[in-house]
């Protein structure tokens, strides 16, 4: 009969916290790189480039319609044949971006699309050139009409991070696998990380929420 022993954990927590902190970083460096993507994709979408609207569309396609697991491992696997190799932290970064400004570009989109023309006229009216109207007049309602929609796709990037653990990047999951295969404590160690992972996106959606209240009051402060 198998019998609870959390001491292990216990011993190890420190280990967990990096492991933890570890995984803040890396779904920070994702958001932040996927936040540039989408913002970048949702400029080439809409630009008068027939070659930017399609390999933006050719992007948002391959990326949404493949598993994180294969992106993550042709990034790691697959580029040293081409003569790029990367750390596994840079690389679990730049898949959790990619995969991340996938569904950017998407949800800025569908935010950008529900602009009025009419503000767009108003803006090229005013003598404002077609880069300003984009980021003063469109991206900023955009983003905060979309912001609940981002903000929970940022969450699933961050719990993505635990696929990272598979080309040994440095992060909660993977320090938990390595403490499982040392002492055996399986359930203990995943029970733990359960925990672990759920204040995380508490965390996250805490902070996301107290940025949405400072923004709101901004605006209506002006």
């Amino acid at each position: 009969m198998y019998t609870l022993d959390f001491t292990v954990v216990v011993q190890r927590f420190p280990d967990l916290l990096w492991g933890s902190v570890a995984t803040l970083g890396l779904a920070l460096a994702g958001m932040t790189l996927a936040l540039v993507i989408g913002v970048a994709g949702v400029m080439a979408r809409d630009s008068n480039v027939p070659v930017l609207k399609v390999a933006a569309k050719i992007f948002v396609e391959i990326i949404r319609n493949t598993p994180f697991l294969v992106q993550i491992f042709f990034l790691f696997f697959a580029l040293p044949y081409m003569g790029l190799r990367l750390d596994p932290t840079v690389t679990a970064i730049v898949a959790l971006g990619v995969n991340g400004g996938a569904y950017a570009i998407e949800i800025i989109r569908g935010g950008v699309e529900a602009i009025s023309k009419g503000q767009t006229e108003a803006g090229l009216a005013l003598g404002l050139s077609k880069r300003q109207v984009f980021r003063f007049v469109i991206l900023k309602p955009a983003l905060l009409s979309i912001y609940p929609a981002l903000t929970s796709q940022f969450i699933m990037l961050t719990l993505t991070t635990s696929v990272c653990s598979s080309i040994a990047a440095y992060e909660l999951t993977s320090v938990a696998q390595r403490i499982e295969s040392e002492t055996f404590r399986s359930f203990e160690v995943y029970f733990t990380i359960t925990g672990m992972y759920l204040v995380i996106s508490w965390l996250l959606m805490t902070m996301f929420a107290l940025i949405s209240q400072s923004a709101f009051r901004y605006a209506t402060a002006r």
